[in-house]
């Protein structure tokens, strides 16, 4: 069973947020700390990742059957909102396909639903070649490190960043060739997704590539009520990862519209 962790008063609307390939639950703290006086919110930890690290993930279908399961047992069938990042915001994509009113709201952050195979080979490629280094303590101390000189901004609080140094340098480079093998090279938006009764948020960067806009375009193409948001001076998923109060002042009057 995969594993989430809770905030707030199981009683209120509850609110799911998954996190993005590579990192874990950890990515939404700070929002699900500054939402939970209003909401429940959940943060799954998807299989492959932080303290799941040993089971082996699978797929963005397989994560979304688990995420669905949980709410089915746990929440009466509904969530008030979904939402997730990058990887996280694709499997939010397919929740919406499997059950057209799981959720009144979903936000989107930076996620592919365009397949980039070649992409995706190159990035497998980079990540059996150089993952072991990239994501290695001393590497993670020094990405931090780094963070905190040039993008004090983005920097994370030292909670987080304790978090990040117990969780990425056990990442098993297999959860990300998978991932990228199946949220980057193979998975397509379902037609079902016209069906969705949700009202959407989708977030994308200035700066991100030109697949993730083409697939924000895909999405509402194809799920005409969804709102596009081009975050300005942006790369991918900063306001979900890096600036949680900047994600706040978005996401909340989303969230209080037609309460």
């Amino acid at each position: 069973m995969m594993k989430f962790h809770e905030f707030g008063d199981n009683h209120n609307p509850h609110i799911v947020l998954i996190h993005g390939g590579g990192n874990s639950w950890w990515n939404y703290l700070r929002q699900a700390r500054l939402l939970s006086d209003r909401y429940h919110v959940i943060l799954p930890v998807l299989d492959g990742h932080g303290e799941e690290y040993q089971k082996e993930y699978v797929s963005t279908e397989q994560s979304a059957q688990e995420i669905l399961a949980y709410i089915k047992e746990q929440c009466h069938d509904h969530v008030f909102a979904i939402g997730g990042v990058s990887l996280g915001g694709q499997i939010v994509m397919e929740l919406l396909s499997l059950d057209f009113h799981i959720a009144d709201k979903a936000i989107i952050d930076g996620s592919l639903c365009i397949p980039q195979p070649k992409l995706a080979k190159m990035s497998i490629l980079f990540v059996k070649w150089f993952g072991k280094l990239m994501f290695g303590k001393t590497a993670c101390k020094m990405q931090l490190k780094l963070m905190r000189k040039m993008y004090p901004k983005m920097a994370y609080p030292e909670e987080l960043e304790r978090y990040y140094l117990e969780d990425m340098p056990r990442l098993p480079i297999k959860t990300l060739v998978t991932i990228y093998k199946t949220y980057m090279a193979s998975y397509h938006l379902k037609p079902a997704i016209s069906n969705s009764s949700a009202e959407v948020l989708y977030i994308y960067g200035e700066k991100e590539m030109k697949c993730v806009k083409e697939s924000a375009k895909l999405f509402q193409q194809m799920h005409p009520n969804c709102t596009l948001y081009e975050a300005k001076g942006y790369n991918h998923g900063y306001l979900s990862t890096y600036l949680p109060l900047e994600w706040m002042e978005l996401v909340t009057p989303f969230l209080e519209r037609n309460e």
